[in-house]
């Protein structure tokens, strides 16, 4: 899926491509969807074209960028599958973080007052960094990866944080998931799902790993989690 809007970077010195969906009419607030490690493609595309169907502004950046700009991969072919994860080892997290921040200051140049933002797999630990190392309003994780290994982080969480954590996640073990209730589960503000007997992917726009019952649960709790906390 075409990126159709770039974002400048905080120093300026270069533009973050990402695909942009609007509402019909203005938007109540916006929603960073942060993608997996496949890139800004069709279900990332869809997810933000459904966020606007709801009123928001939506935005998914191309977090490769750097060092892969415009690729996107189907997870359900071996290749593509490796491919994306080589992508995923060259990625910066630090770097990736202050790229989301350049992308909160975008959409709030937009008009919004308030930037959620919801990721998936990588992106969903991006989402935790985002809400420990950004103003961003409300943030929501699916499957996020090596969340566990952040938990010193956790202090600085100021805003709600939401995530999403299937049981059977073959890239988050249970010691890993363990370690997140333990260490979020008394923060105030983070609210935390189990989703039983469900693996890594469960809420795929499509595809082989798409469980419908629960990620139409899922969606639906970010859902009303948006509607109370960027409103």
């Amino acid at each position: 899926m075409p990126t159709n809007a770039n974002a400048p970077t905080l120093s300026g010195d270069a533009q973050i491509p990402l695909y942009l969906a609007r509402p019909a009419g203005e938007a109540k607030a916006a929603i960073i969807v942060i993608p997996e490690i496949f890139g800004v493609n069709g279900g990332i595309a869809g997810k933000c074209d459904a966020w606007a169907e709801q009123g928001y502004l939506a935005a998914a950046p191309d977090i490769f960028w750097r060092f892969a700009l415009g690729e996107e991969y189907d997870p359900d072919i071996e290749d593509h599958f490796h491919k994306a994860l080589d992508n995923m080892g060259k990625y910066d997290a630090d770097q990736g973080v202050r790229d989301l921040e350049a992308v909160i200051h975008f959409l709030k140049d937009e008009g919004v007052a308030k930037v959620g933002a919801v990721g998936f797999c990588l992106g969903g630990r991006m989402a935790y960094m985002m809400a420990t190392r950004t103003d961003v309003s409300a943030s929501v994780g699916y499957y996020g990866v090596m969340i566990d290994q952040m938990l010193g982080e956790s202090h600085a969480i100021a805003n709600p944080l939401m995530l999403h954590i299937p049981t059977a996640d073959h890239f988050v073990g249970p010691e890993a998931q363990k370690a997140m209730h333990d260490g979020l589960g008394p923060n105030r503000h983070v609210t935390l799902h189990d989703y039983e007997g469900l693996d890594h992917g469960f809420a795929a726009q499509g595809g082989s790993r798409r469980n419908e019952e629960g990620a139409q649960l899922a969606d639906k709790r970010t859902s009303d989690f948006f509607a109370e906390h960027l409103a």
